[in-house]
């Protein structure tokens, strides 16, 4: 009996392990975009939580200390971390997460710590947004990984 005609064979239908996601296809331009916004919404909400909890458990000293980090270094430390921090554990930030999009190399598994930090430490270059005029941004090109669509 040809495999075709047998009733018992399993589905054609691809297997998802549980937390595993399928990769549907590159996403696009206006989706990482959208990506991008969720994901500076969620910066500043963590940022001003985080400055919440420092006030809240050091006092006055605490807000002091965070009074003389200039801006710019203060907020250069929490984006690193944010996308060290979700893209290393989930390869999603919250913005991936609600636009159905992850991170991946170009294998196509799980990108490494070192591809997660060169991104994101990519994403600090000047001009790096302009990058998207091309195929890709530098921060997928020079690590190596990609962002996809997925369910």
């Amino acid at each position: 009996m040809d495999q075709d005609e047998n009733p018992y064979r399993p589905p054609n239908s691809p297997l998802l392990v549980a937390g595993q996601t399928a990769v549907l296809g590159p996403a696009s331009r206006w989706r990482r975009f959208g990506t991008l916004l969720v994901d500076y919404v969620c910066f500043f909400v963590l940022g001003f939580i985080a400055g919440l909890v420092i006030a809240v458990l050091f006092g006055p000293r605490g807000a002091a200390v965070i009074r003389h980090i200039p801006n710019l270094v203060l907020g250069s430390v929490l984006v690193f971390l944010y996308y060290v921090a979700f893209e290393g554990i989930w390869s999603r930030t919250p913005g991936k997460w609600v636009l159905g999009t992850v991170v991946v190399s170009e294998a196509g598994t799980k990108p490494s710590l070192k591809q997660v930090l060169a991104r994101t430490a990519c994403r600090f270059i000047p001009f790096e947004a302009f990058s998207f005029l091309g195929d890709s941004g530098w921060h997928d090109s020079i690590p190596g990984t990609r962002v996809m669509r997925c369910r």
